[in-house]
């Protein structure tokens, strides 16, 4: 049986800048995760400097200073909130120093684990520092207990599961894995396996397993023959609100997607999540919060109940259209 918390699951709430920080801390969540400068698959996100700010620095007028990866894991530290850090792009050969001095210094300033994907850095992140905490990225594309095993053998000692599997899925591989779990509960979809599109770097030149996706599912689209038109590859947000009692006794971690979104949206799904774990009923007035903050045309809980009609996807509607999950 896998390694899921007794009582609760964790929180883990994600983290582009240090206002979206501070409000996962405030808002209740047990970890965080965050990308450095470099080698993110968010790397559009602000995300945290690896080079400390010198005291007394003068920043040159009108421009914020930004806040260093070792002062945010100081800060989550502080507060008795674990900081996970995102190592999660492919890395090259020739980046794979630069990729470790990054390691280095997080590793140094207290980072409880790193998501990964690149099975050669984790191997040289094993080799270096023995003890390290390496968590396996969605982008790996984990949907198989062979595949969780897989990665718990080169050292993992969490997989973050794909976001595209079942209530039946998820029980059957925490039944027999060795590893924690982590699930998404909370945030974008894809209308691909993670790590697997290559949609945005075949039309643009922007990889999204070098962080640099262009999202052109989310952009719209004639299908001739169905004589359809409109966004007809975006899918809904997902939302598991309803299903974190069956979840935290299955997996170790609830994780929330959203390190482009902002600290008004991190406060609310966080909090919302926070109460749902701690046994408290969400009031109306939280629940339409939570549907309509930032979503694309509504939520589903879709892959999970395995519920899958024409509600599942945002066909024909506006993509950043706010209203409630049905």
């Amino acid at each position: 049986m896998c390694d899921s918390k007794t009582s609760k699951a964790e929180l883990l709430a994600p983290c582009g800048n240090f206002k979206t920080l501070k409000a996962a801390v405030q808002s209740g969540a047990d970890a965080i995760y965050l990308g450095a400068s470099k080698f993110s698959a968010r790397a559009f996100a602000e995300n945290f400097d690896v080079r400390k700010q010198e005291q007394g620095q003068k920043q040159e007028q009108g421009q914020e200073q930004k806040q260093g990866l070792a002062e945010a894991i100081s800060f989550a530290n502080s507060h008795g909130v674990r900081a996970y850090v995102a190592i999660n792009t492919l890395v090259t050969d020739r980046e794979m120093s630069e990729a470790m001095y990054i390691v280095e210094h997080a590793y140094e300033a207290g980072a409880a684990a790193f998501i990964l994907q690149d099975i050669g850095l984790a191997a040289a992140m094993k080799k270096r520092y023995g003890n390290i905490a390496l968590h396996a990225s969605t982008q790996t594309t984990a949907k198989t207990l062979d595949d969780v095993n897989a990665l718990h053998r080169m050292g993992f000692s969490r997989v973050v599961l794909a976001r595209e599997l079942s209530r039946e899925q998820i029980k059957e591989i925490a039944r027999s894995c060795q590893a924690e779990l982590e699930v998404f509960v909370h945030g974008a979809l894809c209308s691909s396996y993670s790590g697997q599109c290559l949609m945005s770097s075949f039309i643009g030149g922007r990889s999204a397993n070098r962080g640099k996706c262009a999202q052109p599912c989310r952009l719209p689209y004639a299908a001739a023959a169905a004589q359809k038109k409109g966004v007809l590859l975006s899918l809904k947000d997902l939302c598991l609100i309803d299903h974190v009692a069956e979840l935290s006794q299955m997996v170790a971690s609830l994780k929330i997607e959203g390190r482009m979104k902002g600290e008004d949206y991190v406060r609310t799904v966080v909090g919302a999540y926070r109460a749902v774990l701690d046994g408290k009923q969400l009031s109306e007035k939280q629940r339409a919060k939570l549907f309509n903050i930032f979503n694309r045309g509504g939520y589903t809980d879709g892959y999970y109940t395995g519920e899958r009609d024409e509600m599942y996807m945002d066909v024909l509607k506006n993509p950043y259209k706010k209203h409630e999950r049905k």
